[in-house]
């Protein structure tokens, strides 16, 4: 116990090493792989002799995806489809195919009255589900005179989020949470029918009918019915996307090739382990033994941005473009620290207490430097689209993680070092 309390720092760089090795790459001997097939992993490196795969996921220009072409149908209610009716088909599809955010799928009006809508690397079969489902939800009472069910005025429009959930027994279900305005509504209409059926439609269609015991006032509530993960997942999506103004036919489907393809994908990554090696040697010829600890970060660096990618990122070119800038970037903060250490040291003071005032003295200039960074990225996020949103998504990572990278593993490794080697010797810094 002792132990880990006196080393926690950097036993705590080293779990963050192992657990983003872990999730970030998978590898397999021989040419076919049941777990490949199984996870449905990306494969970057083939050789005869091994294949190594990442759960990275990839845009369409470099894995290609599924293409639909859909026309916006009139009804009784809807007899014309005007410029507003579809724009709110578009924002439908976007928040359909695009749940994340970061999907990089594109959604776009054709014509008048079609919409195009391109998805990389998905299932063709989930896709085409989540875009036709109308999910028009609704919440009705049961008119006993009349021995009919009657609307309430509360629908899924007035949903604040849902979301799939099960009880660990493979019943699955959707937890809602509505609207402040909605609530209140919702409470008056649950005391009211007390001991009586809520009914729960979908698309017309009566999906449950629970009991009322007692008065629903905190605005949440959850659909049962006979869920599978699937289709719960799938109605979470497409009522947090909301239901669609107009029902919409498919014209035309099709899979569509990658644009770049695997050689982009082999020379974009080969250019990040270059990247990362000229960095590396820099740093260990320029600031020796702290240039050597800097390189090991970079590495740690690296592995926490490819964890991240994999979770929230779908990466076109452009987006690994901006990962291998942000590899120049991560080691800027490095430089700024160690000249700082490099002048405490020449003013006499040992290589702890160097070191020490370094890191001190360099931090502001690293945070404020890294903040301009990320504000800009944050604006083209909010207004930009397409490749441009993907390549400011992967730079304000890689900005925000060497951050960390410098501040925290950098700075833990090198005391560690210098501490359990009891390192006096300033020209090692120099």
């Amino acid at each position: 116990m002792d132990f880990i309390k006196e080393n926690f720092r950097i036993l705590t760089v080293l779990a963050i090493a192992v657990f983003c090795i872990a999730n970030v790459f998978v590898l397999q001997v021989g040419p076919n792989s049941a777990e490949y097939d199984r996870l449905k992993l990306q494969q970057i490196i083939s050789t005869p002799g091994y294949s190594l795969y990442t759960k990275l996921k990839l845009g369409l220009d470099l894995v290609g995806g599924s293409q639909f072409e859909f026309e916006a149908l009139t009804t009784d209610k809807v007899p014309e489809t005007t410029p507003e009716v579809m724009r709110g088909l578009v924002k439908v599809f976007e928040n359909r195919v695009n749940a994340s955010g970061t999907t990089e799928s594109i959604v776009q009006q054709v014509g008048k009255n079609r919409i195009l809508v391109e998805v990389p690397g998905a299932d063709p079969t989930t896709v085409k589900r989540r875009l036709l489902a109308t999910a028009n939800l609704e919440f009705k009472e049961f008119d006993e005179s009349s021995q009919t069910w009657i609307d309430t005025g509360i629908t899924g429009a007035d949903l604040k989020q849902a979301q799939a959930s099960t009880d660990g027994a493979a019943t699955w279900a959707i937890d809602f949470e509505l609207k402040p305005e909605a609530a209140k509504d919702f409470g008056d209409l649950t005391a009211r029918l007390i001991n009586k059926p809520l009914g729960i439609f979908l698309d017309g269609v009566e999906i449950s009918a629970p009991t009322v015991r007692s008065a629903i006032t905190a605005g949440t509530g959850q659909i049962s019915g006979n869920f599978t993960a699937e289709t719960a997942q799938d109605l979470a999506v497409q009522l947090n996307a909301g239901a669609l103004p107009v029902p919409v036919k498919i014209l035309q489907e099709r899979s569509i090739g990658a644009t770049l393809g695997q050689e982009s994908i082999a020379r974009s990554i080969n250019a990040g382990i270059i990247g990362l090696i000229v960095v590396a040697l820099f740093m260990i010829i320029v600031y020796r033994l702290p240039g050597f600890i800097a390189a090991l970060a970079l590495m740690v660096y690296a592995l926490m941005s490819l964890y991240l990618f994999q979770e929230n990122v779908t990466l076109t070119l452009a987006g690994l473009a901006g990962f291998i800038l942000s590899i120049g970037m991560a080691v800027d903060a490095n430089i700024l620290i160690f000249e700082r250490a490099k002048e405490e040291m020449n003013q006499g003071k040992s290589v702890l207490i160097g070191i020490r005032e370094g890191f001190d003295k360099a931090y502001a200039s690293i945070f404020d430097s890294n903040m301009n960074t990320s504000i800009v990225c944050l604006i083209l996020i909010m207004f930009g689209t397409g490749v441009v949103k993907g390549f400011a998504v992967t730079l304000i990572i890689g900005v925000l993680l060497s951050l960390f990278s410098s501040l925290f593993v950098t700075k833990t490794i090198l005391f560690a070092v210098v501490q359990y080697f009891n390192i006096k010797e300033t020209s090692l810094f120099k």
